[in-house]
């Protein structure tokens, strides 16, 4: 039996899976991820990304943390892609539980998932740092340099930025969710960012599934692993 088929039977037999997933999920909607051969840290900028979209960074020098953001982190014309698609089916269907989502686009929202967790953030939420009114993306897209409140405050994206924890509700309720979930299926993410990818730790179900082009941690623990690209996988399923 090959592996797309056994994918089958175990989705086909459980009514308790939930789905991990990172930047890999939503390549194939034409968003860049960071790590990759073309992804963001192997692009040219005055300072490595990963700085630029620091805590610090945001603080000291908003003009150009927002300069970059608008161009580098907001993808508007991006549509969910089969991956997206079909996991929202699975809910639909009773059998998906929930997505936790290390990203940030709001995909699989648009695709029709109701449960999703997501660990960093959205870019579809943004608060004034200083009276907490709620904006939304357009507003920060047509903002001209920071956007500003109509109290004065900068707004600031709903984003977890390097140096910023995670929202403790939202971890907390991931854990339960992986720790009594019956499948859970990793795919997408190449799962080197912390503390989300500990999470998988908590998972003490019948199958682990992993889909990722590239090697993983967790390959060797893996009931089922598919190196392929996720969006085809799902496309099969």
């Amino acid at each position: 039996m090959d592996n797309i088929e056994r994918l089958k039977e175990i989705i086909a037999e459980s009514d308790n899976i939930v789905f991990f997933g990172g930047a890999g999920v939503s390549t194939e909607s034409g968003i860049p991820d960071f790590r990759s051969v073309d992804g963001l840290y192997n692009q040219k900028y005055k300072y490595p990304p990963e700085q630029i979209i620091s805590h610090t960074y945001f603080k000291h020098y908003p003009e150009e943390f927002f300069e970059f953001y608008k161009d580098k982190m907001i993808f508007r014309d991006a549509e969910p892609n089969a991956a997206h698609i079909r996991l929202a089916e699975l809910e639909k269907e009773g059998k998906l539980k929930a997505v936790i989502t290390q990203n940030i686009d709001g995909l699989h929202q648009k695709a029709g998932s109701k449960e999703v967790l997501e660990l960093h953030g959205s870019i579809h939420r943004n608060y004034c740092e200083r009276c907490h009114k709620f904006y939304d993306l357009d507003y920060i897209v047509h903002s001209e340099g920071v956007p500003k409140c109509s109290c004065g405050g900068i707004v600031k994206p709903d984003v977890v930025l390097y140096e910023e924890g995670l929202d403790n509700t939202i971890l907390n309720k991931a854990v339960k969710y992986i720790h009594n979930a019956e499948v859970l299926i990793i795919g997408g993410t190449s799962l080197v960012v912390y503390p989300a990818a500990g999470l998988i730790d908590y998972f003490k179900g019948k199958y682990l599934v992993v889909i990722n082009k590239s090697p993983t941690s967790r390959d060797t623990y893996a009931d089922l692993l598919i190196q392929d690209s996720i969006g085809k996988v799902f496309s099969m399923v």
